[in-house]
Parts: C-alpha cells; sequence; structure tokens
C-alpha cells in the first residue's frame, strides 16, 4: 500500500450531533491537540487511547488511510455511524452498549477524593488491570481530571474524564476494588466527577456494556438516563495480500 500525502486541508467542524460520534466530535474539539490524522481519518496517540474515527460517509481511501495508521493486523473501532468495511476486513468485536445522559445530575463534590496524576498512574492501571473497567492507557490521565479514594493509602476506587465533545464530558474509567465494594465509592465518585464537569457548564454522559446491568441500575439511580443503545465494534485490518487482491 502506498502511503498518501500528508499536508492536508483542515477538516470542516463537526456537523453532526456530538453525541452521535462523541470520539469525532472530541478529536475536531477538545482534543484536537491529541488527534493523529491522516486524511479524513483522526485517531488518538496510542498511550492515550484506542479509539479511531472515521468519517462519516467513508470512501476507499478513507478505509486505506485506517489501514496505514494502525498497519496489517490493526483494530479499528468504528465509533460513529456504522459504517460498512471493504471486503477483507473482519469484525473483530461487536459488544452491544449504552449511552446514558446526566441532564438531571447535578453532582457533588467529595472531601475523600483525591485528584490523580501522572505520579499515580502505575497504581491507576494495576487497579484497571484487576476490574476491567475499559481502556485505560499510560496518558489516559491526559484527557481528564480523574479522583480516586485511597484507603490505608492503596489507591481502592476512581473514575475520571474522557471524551470531551462540545458541551459534554464524559464519564469512564469507573473501577473499585472487588474487597470495597458495596460500600458507594464509585457513587461518591461518579457524582464528585460530575461536579467538576458541571463546573465548567458541561453535562456529564457515560457508556456501558449493555450486560453490565448492575453499573447501569446505579447510573440510573443517581439520575442518568439511557439516551441511545449502541455497539462498541471493532475491525481488523487484513493482511497487505488481502487489501490487494491477493490470495
Amino acid at each position: 500500500m502506498e502511503s498518501r500525502p500528508l499536508s492536508i486541508p483542515p477538516l470542516p467542524v463537526a456537523d453532526f450531533d456530538p453525541l452521535d460520534d462523541p470520539v469525532r466530535a472530541s478529536l475536531l474539539g477538545a482534543h484536537a491537540h491529541l488527534a493523529e490524522r491522516r486524511g479524513r481519518v483522526l485517531r488518538y496517540p496510542l498511550d492515550v487511547s484506542p479509539f479511531l474515527s472515521m468519517p462519516h460517509d467513508p470512501g476507499p481511501a478513507d478505509w486505506d488511510d485506517a489501514a496505514a495508521l494502525v498497519g496489517e493486523g490493526g483494530d479499528v473501532p468504528l465509533t460513529g455511524p456504522a459504517a460498512v468495511p471493504p471486503a477483507g476486513w473482519e469484525e473483530a468485536a461487536n459488544i452491544p452498549g449504552v449511552q446514558l445522559t446526566g441532564e438531571r445530575v447535578a453532582g457533588a463534590h467529595d472531601a475523600g477524593a483525591v485528584r490523580l496524576g501522572p505520579a499515580d498512574v502505575p497504581e491507576m492501571l494495576d487497579l484497571v488491570a484487576r476490574t476491567k473497567p475499559g481502556p485505560f492507557l499510560p496518558r489516559t490521565v491526559e484527557l481528564g481530571g480523574y479522583l480516586g479514594i485511597r484507603l490505608g493509602g492503596a489507591l481502592v476506587a476512581m473514575a475520571g474524564q474522557r471524551l470531551r465533545p462540545p458541551g459534554w464530558t464524559e464519564i469512564s474509567a469507573v473501577c473499585t476494588d472487588p474487597a470495597h465494594r458495596g460500600r458507594g465509592l464509585a457513587t461518591r465518585l461518579v457524582l464528585a466527577v460530575a461536579a467538576g464537569i458541571r463546573e465548567r457548564g458541561e453535562t456529564p454522559f457515560l457508556h456501558a456494556s449493555a450486560a453490565n446491568t448492575h453499573a447501569i441500575g446505579l447510573y440510573e439511580r443517581l439520575g442518568f438516563r439511557l439516551r441511545r443503545t449502541t455497539e462498541f465494534r471493532t475491525v481488523r485490518v487484513p493482511a497487505r495480500e488481502r487489501i490487494e487482491g491477493g490470495p
């Protein structure tokens, strides 16, 4: 596959509902300074977030650009409106999910919640590895304010801000050490993060696996409401021979 030139015109300002494609809306807005781009394809640095954004009307050149960004065998998350990849691309994952919005969630500051930063990343990565709330990488902390609760000096729960489409901020990486669940720590952190979002004049929202009914129930009790169902789809770049029509 030949490399395409990177001296390309600016992308237009988003003309779609930002919650329908919060990854693209973030990379065109608040996170534009982090965006890596090839043609109309955008992505976060690989140590920040795995998300990649296709344009809403992808053509062959866009799929070529996505393949060039992630490489043979790489995964391309389809975060916006459903797109049909070219022949030879395989679906690597398809997880039913939900998107909830918090127009009625005012939030509440919590004196016991401490701000987390780069120095806390090793502990954050360890907590994520044990609780699996979703993608969290060495530089994900740069996306927004992360808060944690420490007991006996150990980080036992955390939550933070991730995607930032205009007017909204996503609450993400909500997790609690299994030994400390049932104590309301996740509730405290979600409300504390929401309070910080509200102070900026923005509205919190979040995503969850449709199968995680426990978490969805918690969010609904806090005032979040279902906006839409969605799918967390990932397709895989085929080998070069398959891209070029070889055997």
